[in-house]
Order: C-alpha cells, then sequence, then structure tokens
C-alpha cells in the first residue's frame, strides 16, 4: 500500500463513520491517526456526547473483532482477563477468555472500576498479552483500546493512575456540539424509537486485517527528518522544565508523538513530517502525561493552555 491508497482509505473511513456521527471529525481523525500507528484512546466528555456511539460506529467500519467492556465498581481483573477454570469431566484446567480478547476493545467508563482491575489492562495496552495463573496469553497484533470515561461526576469514580494513563497514546476531548449541529443531530435522530446501532446508518466496513497491516507498514514509510525528531525532543523537555507543570512528560511520550506524526502526514496524503503536524497532535498526546505545578492550579491555569504556550516557545524548523 503506498500513501495515496492510505489517504483514500482513511477517507472511505470517514466518510462512513460522518452517516451516523454528525461533526467531531477532528476526533474521529485522532481515532485513524491512532489505529494506523497502533496506539490507544481515552475519550472524555459530558454525557450523551455519542463517547460510546462514536466507538461502536469507528469499530463497525473496521473487519476487527469487536469487544466491550462496561466498568462498574464491582469488576474484578478476572472478569476482563478471563480464568482458568476446573473442568470436572476432565479433571483439568480450562482457560476461559475475557473479553479483552479481541482486535478493537471499548472499555467504557473505564473510571468507573477500582485501581486494582484498571491495572489488569496494564500490560494488555503496553505489551498486547495478558497473563492468567503465571502463563502469558497473546493477544491480537491489531488490539486496540478505545476507553471512554465521564468528567463530571466525582461519585464512584477512580481516578486512573499515571502509569495506565501513559499507556494512551491520546487523551480526546469531546465538547457539546455548536447550536447548527445539534439541530442537525436532533433531527437525525428525533424520529427514531430506541438506540440505532451502526448498521442502522447503513454504515459497513471498509479495512480488513490484511489491509490494516499494509496500511502500518505504509506508515513507516514515512520520513520523519532530523529536524524534526530535535523538535519533538526539545518539546517534550520543555514540559519537564516549565514552573508550570509539576511533571513533565516521559520519552514514551516523545517516540508516541513522533508515530503519530508520521500517521497524520500519511493520512493526510503526505509521505514526510511537517512540524504542523507535531503542533496538532501535541496537545491530545500531552494533556495526560503532565501535571500542572501547584502554583499554576491556586492560579486557576488549564494543562491545555500551558502545552499550547509551550509549543508556541518552542522553535520549530523551516
Amino acid at each position: 500500500m503506498n500513501i495515496g491508497e492510505l489517504k483514500t482509505l482513511a477517507d472511505n473511513i470517514r466518510a462512513e463513520v460522518a452517516k451516523a456521527i454528525i461533526g467531531q471529525e477532528e476526533i474521529v481523525d485522532h481515532l485513524l491517526i491512532a489505529l494506523f500507528s497502533s496506539g490507544h484512546v481515552l475519550l472524555e466528555g459530558p454525557p450523551g456526547t455519542a463517547k460510546t456511539f462514536l466507538a461502536q460506529c469507528f469499530s463497525e467500519t473496521l473487519s476487527l473483532d469487536f469487544g466491550r467492556i462496561q466498568f462498574t465498581p464491582d469488576l474484578m481483573p478476572g472478569d476482563i482477563v478471563g480464568s482458568n477454570l476446573f473442568n470436572f469431566q476432565t479433571s483439568t484446567f480450562t482457560l476461559t477468555r475475557g473479553p479483552i480478547f479481541c482486535d478493537l476493545l471499548l472499555a467504557d467508563e473505564i473510571n468507573r472500576t477500582p485501581p486494582k482491575t484498571q491495572a489488569a489492562m496494564l500490560e494488555a495496552m503496553q505489551e498486547r498479552a495478558v497473563t492468567i495463573d503465571g502463563e502469558t496469553h497473546k493477544l491480537s497484533s491489531q488490539f486496540m483500546v478505545v476507553a471512554t470515561q465521564n468528567p463530571i461526576e466525582q461519585q464512584g469514580v477512580y481516578p486512573l493512575p499515571e502509569a495506565q494513563l501513559d499507556r494512551f497514546l491520546f487523551k480526546l476531548l469531546i465538547e457539546y456540539p455548536d447550536a447548527e449541529e445539534e439541530k442537525k443531530i436532533v433531527m437525525q435522530y428525533g424520529e427514531r424509537i430506541g438506540a440505532p446501532g451502526p448498521k442502522d446508518f447503513g454504515i459497513s466496513a471498509q479495512v480488513d486485517e490484511k489491509t490494516l497491516i499494509a496500511a502500518a507498514e505504509a506508515v513507516k514509510s514515512v520520513k520523519l527528518v532530523e529536524d524534526i525528531t530535535d523538535y519533538i525532543v526539545r518539546l517534550i523537555r520543555a514540559t519537564r522544565e516549565t514552573a508550570d507543570l509539576e511533571n513533565g512528560a516521559s520519552p514514551r511520550a516523545a517516540i508516541m508523538l513522533a508515530t503519530a506524526a508520521r500517521a497524520r502526514a500519511a493520512i493526510s496524503g503526505r509521505d514526510y513530517v511537517v512540524p504542523d503536524d507535531v503542533k496538532a497532535l501535541a496537545p491530545s498526546v500531552l494533556r495526560h502525561r503532565t501535571l500542572l505545578s501547584p502554583a499554576a492550579e491556586i492560579e486557576g491555569r488549564r494543562v491545555d493552555a500551558i502545552i499550547e504556550a509551550l509549543v508556541e516557545r518552542t522553535e520549530a524548523p523551516r
């Protein structure tokens, strides 16, 4: 697959998702970038902004095995990864696989489950494998997590640990639609009874596993010159040197930002990365990997505003 074919594929996926999702073009672009760079995505937004439905529509465009976990306070690690159950007929233990054994996993309301259960996702997200009773089981090479969380409710939720947040390529903030988009949403959904699914809007698969593998290989061919690499490193190091942030981003963040910039260039039809690719992706790559300093928190500063200021101050190559 060449870059032109990858761009056409991305355009087809965008068009299919747009049959059911009004607006959210930037969010869909980030999902595409994560898909083609083997990353995971955390969607954060208030209730009723179609976070779950967006993930369902996106997965419907892919010919991959889809799984869903509704996270609740009583969910146990075994409910996610599975367990070995004793078979009395054969006197042996048999592995019962959990819903994590899939290609694309929707982790719905991931912040509603305790840290012990959240930690069951760490190995899967980093190594695409899970360990059950001391035995490691490989997950799909296409394994991708799309997690959702609600930032409004404070009761019955558990903040994700920093180690798990760092496994997500992007943290995407879903806002309320503007007036015109909301009007279109009401017109499209107001006449329907019940909760429609992606297939009700004619969404069909646009890609298979073989094509996804070819697309990932095409992304690897995108050129990342030394000047752009230096720019990414300087930007990441700037998050550690500013007094506005208590903790800066890790080297993993630099690697992920570089990989995502390549994928963004590819879906834009380019075989080379430009500084604008890095600038466009920096907030979504860094917002969940940095912490405000106490002084900045008292002043009511926002992480996104600080990151945007760092991007403006960091000189980009010409």
